[in-house]
């Protein structure tokens, strides 16, 4: 890892579970990132995210994503969360990696925007924006799946950028 990035948190799961919080997120850094390593119980259910316990339709994504042979993109508007891929993942192994990047996080002033991109080990790609409008700092992030579980074992790992 770069210098500037900080261990907030990590999260390895003991037993399956469909929701992942970090909360009480210190606004001391420029910009956040969560990288898992992860599996879903559910075949084709792909990570969502959540901001400060928010569940109304305040969120917006687009999405691409391949699998070598096909390519898909798909957007929502007024959604309860950001979705992380399109495709889904299939298989029950830890087989997905995850990499999600919250920008000026902690701003009061602007609407908060995060990308992101995942791989899995069946191939499939996905790279994604969301947007979530609202301006208060972010202090929680939710990671949940829509139907099933994350696998035990999966990893979650949260991490501040220092400002130079």
């Amino acid at each position: 890892m770069a210098a500037t990035y900080e261990p907030i948190a990590t999260t390895t799961l003991g037993s399956a579970t469909n929701t992942v919080t970090f909360s009480s997120i210190s606004g001391s850094f420029t910009d956040l990132i969560c990288i898992m390593n992860l599996g879903v119980t559910n075949t084709f259910y792909a990570p969502r995210i959540r901001f400060n316990s928010d569940t109304g339709s305040n969120y917006s994504d687009t999405i691409l994503s391949g699998n070598g042979s096909t390519a898909t993109s798909e957007r929502h508007t007024n959604a309860t969360s950001i979705l992380g891929s399109s495709t889904g993942y299939t298989g029950n192994s830890l087989s997905v990696t995850f990499i999600f990047t919250v920008n000026n996080y902690a701003n009061t002033t602007t609407y908060k925007t995060a990308i992101g991109r995942s791989s899995s080990s069946n191939n499939e790609a996905s790279a994604f924006v969301g947007l979530w409008r609202n301006t208060a700092a972010i202090n929680s992030m939710t990671f949940f799946v829509g139907a099933g579980n994350f696998m035990t074992g999966s990893t979650f790992t949260l991490y501040g950028i220092a400002s130079a």
